[in-house]
């Protein structure tokens, strides 16, 4: 009788009729299989379990105990009923049997749904910028990591293979677009792979993504080469140059920065020289920052086109009336480039473009290139004033010259001053003596304050014509009321 209650069943208590004890056997089993089923991947609780082992022996015990008072009717003998009880066991071995079958078929089915999870995770990923993705493919990688090392022979764990090649798929999509600059994060991403996971999972996919990455940094670099928003550093072709020294991709930078210099060394003689000379400057400084000394030599080679851009740029500037600017630039170039020989000639425009910012007449073209000849007219400039003066001319010819103070010399009042300068008898004005081809002319007077009229430049801008036959004298002073000014008073003579 305890072998066929050990059945969990009760059957041997339904052999000794005792019906109330064969339902308690009966719920004690149902209640087990109603925990126990479905199958779950964690199994049944094992309180649960002892609690049942603990009722079925229990069983079998009572069950011994009555039958050793009860005789069983009919036909039963002990031996059939012992024989009966051990085949019965099987119902319960059965169980077990069939019970581990279906919860490894749970465990199976949980780690496919873990392995399904992973693969919508990366495609939701592949739909983001790498930056705001990162954090998804790194949590779908741990998935495919602990399927692939600690459930490898599992259907899931099998599968992983596969699923690290649609990974790294997803993860280097900008490469295969061609959009280079933004691939470099994500390629440099996957070279760390490796450190996450074992590398026998990833085969061949380990040393994928060097040749992409390589690529990407050159062209990437190359796009940015001259580009004011890179900066004069190339951050992508440096690293390509510390990384992949060897690659084909760093044999092409040194030309490639070459080709940059001589297409933007061409581009000065073109529309836009001073965006050129800028470009020109940063693939120079670029050159220089490269770590490899056969791209930092190719840096010279902007040299002559800087030189010419910085001469065409201040012309340009000339010509759209930014004359400040086109004064600091060809200023610049006269002082910089001592040896060019259009140095004269870009120290004679700065001069017109000084002009022409207080006076733009000056400025409606470029001063004359050549000297002409002919007659020569006398212009004699005297200065009635404390501080030395600073005169600047622009006409058929160009120039600038400077007189000294006058020692004794005060500043004139606003009506007086045209009447009384350089009028004083018997006194000796400090003076200049030009010689002039005739034509007009546009004058800039600058004078320097000093401890008589304060610090700081005053200037004065006219015209004046030089007709032939002439001999003209001109004077500069100083006026103080009803405001700080200066005025030349000029007159003409038969020669």
């Amino acid at each position: 009788m305890a072998l066929l209650n050990l059945s969990g069943f009760g059957l041997g208590y339904a052999l000794m009729r005792c019906w109330f004890r064969t339902l308690l056997c009966c719920a004690a089993t149902g209640a087990l299989l109603l925990v126990a089923l479905p199958a779950d991947p964690g199994g049944v609780a094992p309180g649960i379990v002892v609690a049942y082992l603990a009722v079925s022996a229990l069983a079998a015990v009572d069950g011994a105990r009555i039958a050793r008072r009860r005789t069983v009717g009919g036909s039963w003998r002990p031996m059939v009923a012992a024989g009966a009880g051990l085949v019965l066991l099987a119902v319960p071995a059965g169980g077990v049997v069939f019970y581990g079958s279906e919860r490894a078929d749970a465990v199976e089915q949980m780690l496919l749904d873990r392995l399904d999870r992973g693969d919508r995770t990366v495609a939701a990923a592949s739909g983001k910028p790498f930056a705001a993705a990162r954090g998804d493919y790194r949590s779908a990688l741990a998935v495919y990591r602990e399927l692939g090392e600690e459930h490898a022979g599992s259907r899931a764990g099998k599968l992983v293979p596969k699923r690290l090649d649609a990974y790294y798929r997803a993860v280097s999509a900008p490469y295969r677009r061609q959009k280079h600059c933004e691939a470099i994060e994500p390629l440099t991403y996957l070279r760390t792979v490796p450190e996450a996971i074992d590398p026998k999972l990833l085969g061949e996919l380990a040393r994928y993504p060097d040749t992409p990455l390589a690529v990407s940094l050159y062209e990437c670099g190359v796009s940015k080469l001259g580009d004011a928003a890179a900066g004069t550093e190339s951050r992508e072709l440096g690293e390509l140059l510390r990384t992949f020294p060897g690659s084909a991709q760093a044999g092409k930078v040194g030309p490639a920065v070459s080709g940059k210099i001589s297409e933007q060394s061409r581009a000065v003689r073109g529309s836009d020289p001073c965006g050129a000379t800028d470009r020109l400057r940063r693939l120079r400084a670029t050159a220089l920052a490269l770590p490899d000394a056969s791209v930092s030599a190719r840096a010279g080679n902007a040299d002559g086109g800087i030189e010419n851009g910085v001469y065409a740029c201040g012309l340009a500037e000339f010509k759209a009336k930014r004359f400040d600017e086109a004064r600091r630039t060809l200023t610049e170039f006269a002082a910089t480039y001592k040896k060019d020989k259009r140095g004269a000639r870009a120290r004679d425009i700065a001069v017109a473009a000084e002009i022409a910012g207080t006076r733009p007449a000056a400025g409606r073209h470029l001063p004359p290139s050549g000297r002409p000849g002919g007659a020569r007219m006398e212009l004699v400039i005297s200065n009635d004033a404390p501080d030395g003066v600073e005169i600047l001319y622009t006409g058929p010819v160009t120039g600038r010259t400077g007189i000294g103070g006058c020692a004794g010399c005060r500043s004139y009042s606003w009506v007086s001053g045209s009447l009384s300068a350089c009028k004083a008898k018997g006194k000796s004005y400090p003076h200049v003596t030009l010689w002039l081809p005739a034509g007009e002319y546009h004058f800039l007077y600058k004078h320097r304050g000093g401890s008589s009229s304060g610090a700081g430049v005053t200037s004065y801008a006219d015209g004046s014509k030089i007709q032939p036959g002439y001999r003209y004298t001109g004077c500069t002073y100083m006026t103080s009321s009803p405001s700080l000014g200066i005025g030349p008073a000029d007159s003409a003579s038969n020669a």
